[in-house]
């Protein structure tokens, strides 16, 4: 027995008061109509509708019965309409994880215009550095500065190649001396970040030689922000995403060294569960980050 199809069989016979009324309706046989009732009855173990050639009418306990089925079919209805409305436009909720400083540099400041678009959509947005399961932590996306997946099912969408940048306050390079190879940086105070792939090695590449630095901090911070805010201090050199120091080169609050050398990059990836019934939500969030992510920053963070 098909349970839905015998469901909507007793609530349009007990609707229309007719077995043949039900069956023009649904477009069933009498003989397929009886059927599904009868199953019915016998799943339930209780009579439903007393029927004689010439009439019929509901029992008490089909009275009851089609109360609760009247209500539950009506709500799985509702879902179904609720679910399409969701297939065709962004709605409900949409989780996102991403590093902050990425977060604060890349695209927190168009949210509100993106949300503005959206008026069905809410999102939270969490901003932590550390590595998220989202399929086991429920969230539909996450940004990562990384392609390596936990779980091959996984798709990842790329955003941006983000190159790094080796540099100071002018006043600490006029005080210390800018370097001039990668081996001038180990008489220079450096600062660290610890999250990154590059936290204890800096590496430079230059006419096919490839030098490493080893990075020894009196100063190590979990923010990247922290680290720019430490070289606008004045107080050593950093290895630094480009974007997060930007505007800072431009205005000369600090300056980059070694550029005629190759160092470190991120490539930034979009990391969500399948590409099979993509969400809306999900949709219209991708092609904000990739316009975001194409796009020059000029945030402060």
């Amino acid at each position: 027995m098909d349970r839905y199809t015998a469901l909507h069989v007793f609530r349009h016979v007990a609707e229309l008061g007719s077995f043949a009324g039900a069956g023009r309706k649904l477009g069933l046989s009498p003989p397929a109509i009886s059927k599904n009732v009868a199953e019915l009855e016998a799943h339930l173990g209780v009579r439903l509708i007393n029927r004689t050639t010439r009439r019929m009418a509901l029992t008490e306990e089909g009275k009851t019965y089609l109360e609760h089925v009247t209500r539950g079919l009506d709500a799985l209805i509702e879902a179904e309409m609720a679910l399409s409305s969701a297939r065709t436009s962004p709605t409900g909720t949409l989780r996102v994880s991403a590093p902050m400083t990425v977060a604060l540099i890349r695209f927190s400041e168009a949210i509100p215009e993106f949300l503005s678009r959206y008026p069905e959509l809410k999102l939270d947005l969490h901003l932590d550095d550390r590595r998220v399961d989202i399929v086991r932590e429920g969230f539909d996306l996450a940004i990562r500065g990384s392609s390596n997946l936990e779980d091959s099912s996984l798709i990842a969408r790329k955003l941006a190649v983000t190159p790094y940048v080796l540099c100071a306050a002018p006043s600490y390079f006029e005080a210390h001396g800018k370097p001039q190879t990668p081996s001038d940086l180990k008489t220079l105070d450096h600062i660290r970040f610890p999250l990154g792939g590059n936290a204890d090695v800096w590496e430079f590449r230059k006419d096919g030689r490839t030098e490493r630095i080893a990075v020894e901090a009196r100063y190590s911070v979990t923010s990247s922000l922290a680290v720019r805010d430490a070289l606008r201090g004045g107080f050593g050199v950093s290895l630094i995403p480009f974007p997060y120091v930007q505007t800072d080169l431009k205005a000369g609050r600090l300056e980059s060294a070694l550029d005629d050398w190759a160092t470190a990059e991120t490539t930034h990836y979009a990391i969500y569960p399948s590409r099979q019934h993509l969400a809306p939500k999900i949709r219209v969030f991708l092609d904000f980050l990739v316009r975001q992510f194409g796009r020059s920053p000029t945030a402060e963070g």
